[in-house]
């Protein structure tokens, strides 16, 4: 049997129950907007990626496999990431990427091969049933990010892309090319999540540009 005792000791944990959520929900109103950001999307070289007639193909062309992309462990995030100085990153909860950062580089890079690469097929990796690439490329992405000096209010800031990369032939493994592509894009504005991102997309093209001239040597006879 309840005793007038238990009964306000359970009125008492319900109105600071009532009252914690409250706060909560305070707080979330209270929060920031999220803002999240996509690569490439909609770019006229993307679209060379999209399925294509296969009936329509030019068969003269090569088969190129795109691996999986191997990501630096911190930048497996869904927060772009700002560096500041040689060794600080801080994470944006509020501005992310829409989507996996490592598929999402892999989908804009393959559009943007094929564009520069016809009639060489690109096919990003789990590739369809009875496909055999004739060469793979393994990507790794170093650096992806906004940098900062040390002293963020000098204002100097820009969009930072390491990667480096291997062109192997998927029989043996054989390396027929690696390389380091690095990109410095000056002009970024702290706090603009949106121009930080238009310049780390501009310097995936350098990126493509890199491996484009290599696969070339590469399927050389």
């Amino acid at each position: 049997m309840k005793t007038p005792t238990s009964n306000r000791t359970i009125r008492l944990f319900f109105v600071a129950t009532l009252l914690s959520l409250t706060g909560c929900f305070s707080l979330s109103r209270q929060a920031p907007p999220q803002h999240h950001y996509v690569l490439g999307v909609g770019d006229p070289a993307e679209r060379a990626a999209l399925p294509p007639d296969r009936a329509l193909e030019d068969s003269s062309g090569h088969v190129i496999g795109l691996r999986p992309l191997r990501l630096a462990d911190y930048l497996a995030t869904p927060f772009i990431v700002v560096r500041r100085g040689a060794h600080e990153v801080a994470f944006s909860e509020y501005h992310r990427w829409g989507e996996d950062l490592g598929r999402a580089i892999n989908r804009t890079v393959a559009g943007r091969l094929a564009a520069r690469t016809a009639p060489h097929r690109i096919e990003v990796a789990p590739w369809p049933a009875g496909t055999s690439p004739d060469q793979v490329i393994q990507l790794h992405i170093l650096r992806f990010e906004g940098a900062t000096r040390e002293d963020a209010a000098s204002g100097e800031a820009e969009a930072h892309l390491l990667a480096t990369w291997e062109i192997l032939r998927p029989l043996d493994g054989a390396v027929l090319a690696r390389g380091t592509t690095e990109v410095r894009e000056e002009g970024w504005s702290v706090g603009d999540f949106d121009g930080l991102v238009r310049l780390l997309d501009a310097a995936l093209e350098t990126l493509v540009g890199d491996l484009a001239v290599n696969l070339d040597r590469a399927l050389a006879p």
